[in-house]
């Protein structure tokens, strides 16, 4: 399984593909509730691939099929070094949730790489499909160790990751892509009860120039294009933004934004909690945090009440109250 399964918290179903170096190369499946393998098919490709995220609706799985692949020649000598090739185009698999490998829809795009996705949605005739384009996914080595190298590779602003949108035809086979915002961000979340559905807002990090670290939050309005930011400080670095829905809430930023940050300067850690309407006014509460933790990316949020069903549930069904 690799990086990025999703949740469908509607059906309680784990829709999530794998990838590896031996023919067909990827392959997509469901288990349900129950915790039960019920899916899974052959997702063909021309070679070993790196996806790292999918998307969903509330009929479709998407998979892709990026341009960004380990050197075939070096492969063969057990070499992993990744490429891209920009006169390949990005390819983009859409495949009913429980479909076989005859019924994928294969869609060609401008060639990029797109390390996560926030969200996907059913539009009449069309599936649309929201990511971090990257303007450049392989940045030129600038030296160092080899830590010094990957944190400079994974330099947001280096990677030139814009959040996009792709518009897949089912009808036509017509794809249209348009770019969302010009800033640069990554590592998007939104409002899990709107997963799979028409959303408006995406929470995402913005990055330290030339470094892997995220230094403070941008709130994207995807119906105005207006955006609402707030910046850690000097020195102070953060994971991604997790939104937890306000319990009784009626809107779709009616929440919290947690987020947990390092001051390197003082060598402590915080739980940083902003009112979701207006993460720009700042924290609406600073905890302090008992030990110093390192800077991470990813985070997720769950109730109080699931993680108590977790801890004692025997099956997923159980855990979900299914």
């Amino acid at each position: 399984m690799s990086a990025h399964p999703k949740v469908d918290n509607a059906t309680g179903e784990l829709l999530f593909f794998n990838y590896s170096k031996q023919d067909p190369y990827m392959h997509y499946g469901v288990v349900d509730e129950r915790n039960e393998l019920t899916h899974y098919v052959d997702i063909p490709l021309p070679g070993p691939r790196l996806s790292h995220d999918m998307a969903f609706t509330e009929n479709y799985a998407i998979l892709n099929d990026f341009p960004l692949f380990w050197d075939p020649q070096l492969l063969e000598h057990d070499v992993h070094l990744p490429r891209f090739h920009p006169d390949i185009p990005s390819r983009f698999a859409v495949i009913p949730r429980r479909g076989g490998t005859e019924d994928i829809r294969w869609f060609e795009a401008d060639p990029t790489f797109v390390l996560h996705f926030t969200n996907a949605y059913e539009d009449g005739d069309e599936i649309v499909l929201d990511g971090f384009f990257e303007g450049d996914p392989s940045p030129l080595d600038t030296g160092g160790t080899k830590w010094d190298k990957l944190f400079r590779f994974l330099a947001l602003d280096r990677l030139q990751a814009r959040l996009h949108r792709w518009h897949f035809n089912l009808v036509t086979g017509e794809v249209r892509e348009e770019r969302l915002f010009e800033s640069v961000t990554e590592f998007g979340t939104i409002n899990p009860g709107y997963a799979a559905a028409d959303y408006r807002y995406v929470y995402a990090a913005t990055g330290k120039p030339g470094w892997f670290l995220f230094d403070g939050l941008v709130k994207h309005d995807l119906r105005t294009g207006t955006e609402e930011r707030f910046s850690f400080g000097d020195g102070v670095y953060g994971s991604e933004t997790a939104m937890a829905p306000r319990v009784g809430g009626t809107g779709e930023d009616d929440g919290y934004l947690i987020t947990l940050t390092t001051d390197m300067n003082t060598d402590a850690s915080y739980c940083l909690v902003f009112d979701a309407t207006r993460p720009g006014d700042g924290p609406v509460c600073k905890l302090p945090l008992p030990e110093r933790i390192s800077s991470g990316t990813h985070s997720t949020w769950a109730p109080g009440s699931e993680l108590r069903r977790w801890d004692t549930a025997e099956s997923a069904a159980d855990a979900i109250g299914l």
